[in-house]
């Protein structure tokens, strides 16, 4: 006998290749995102913009494989609006929260250098706002780059999510 919540849990695994094929293409839509805002800021000839571009899919990519299933189980049976809502809102907050994290790992591992050894209270503090000041960081730079074009992106998602989702 089926229950609610094992409909739910079932409604919430998304088909494979719509998961896979989706980060693949969601990732790269972010990393295209990336790119227009370079270009149109005249930054695109930067040293650092191949690691950039592969944050930013990476991001996308991983945030997209994230947020399909929590869209799927909080859109379970719910009326449109609800659908494209918990979409925007789980698609946006995993591509977002994922790069952010991607982003404090590789601030983390340049600074690692100088922090105390692994394990002690001091590089607990260390690892802790090290970590929070590479999410800040991310926040407060980086996530200019997701305008005006990702959030047009990030609504089209939305829209075809809640129609696919029914």
């Amino acid at each position: 006998m089926r229950t609610p919540i094992r409909d739910r849990f079932a409604a919430a695994l998304p088909p494979v290749r719509l998961w896979l094929v989706g980060a693949l293409v969601w990732g790269t839509l972010m990393a295209t995102v990336l790119g227009l805002s370079l270009y149109g800021t005249e930054r695109l000839d930067g040293s650092h913009t191949p690691a950039l571009f592969g944050l930013y899919f990476s991001g996308g990519a991983i945030g997209w494989f994230l947020a399909l299933p929590l869209i799927g189980f909080f859109s379970f049976r719910r009326r449109p609006e609800t659908r494209f809502a918990a979409a925007f809102l789980l698609l946006s907050c995993g591509t977002f929260a994922t790069t952010a994290l991607l982003f404090a790992l590789q601030y983390r591992m340049f600074y690692a250098q100088w922090h105390a050894p692994f394990g002690t209270v001091i590089w607990a503090f260390q690892f802790v706002f090290t970590s929070a000041s590479a999410v800040y960081q991310f926040t407060a730079l980086g996530s200019r780059h997701y305008f005006p074009f990702g959030v047009a992106l990030l609504v089209a998602a939305s829209l075809w999510l809640a129609r696919r989702n029914r």
